[in-house]
C-alpha cells in the first residue's frame, strides 16, 4: 500500500481537526474532548503539540463521535499553505 504524502504546499496541523471536532460536538475544551473520545487528556495534549500522531484507532473514534467522514477528518488534518479557512459548522 503506498504511503500518502501531503500535497505540495500543505502542512500537517492536527489542531484544525481537534478544534473542528470540539466545535461540532459543542464541547468546552480538550478535557471534554478526551472524555468523549475515551482517551487520557495527555493524549490530546501530545497530539496538539505534534509529539503524538493521530492513529487509525483514534481517527475511527473521531469519525464515530463527530460523524465527519474519514475523508473530511483527513482533510482537516492538513492546512494548505497560506490559506486561512473557516472551520466547518
Amino acid at each position: 500500500m503506498p504511503i500518502r504524502r501531503l500535497p505540495p504546499g500543505a502542512e500537517y496541523d492536527p489542531n484544525r481537526l481537534l478544534d473542528a471536532i470540539i466545535a461540532k460536538l459543542r464541547l468546552k475544551n480538550d478535557a471534554a474532548l478526551s472524555r468523549v473520545l475515551e482517551v487520557a487528556p495527555p493524549v490530546i495534549s501530545k497530539i496538539r503539540h505534534n509529539t503524538l500522531p493521530i492513529g487509525a484507532t483514534l481517527l475511527l473514534r473521531m469519525h464515530e463521535e463527530s460523524e465527519f467522514s474519514i475523508r473530511e477528518l483527513r482533510e482537516l488534518m492538513v492546512r494548505p499553505d497560506g490559506v486561512a479557512e473557516a472551520l466547518p459548522a
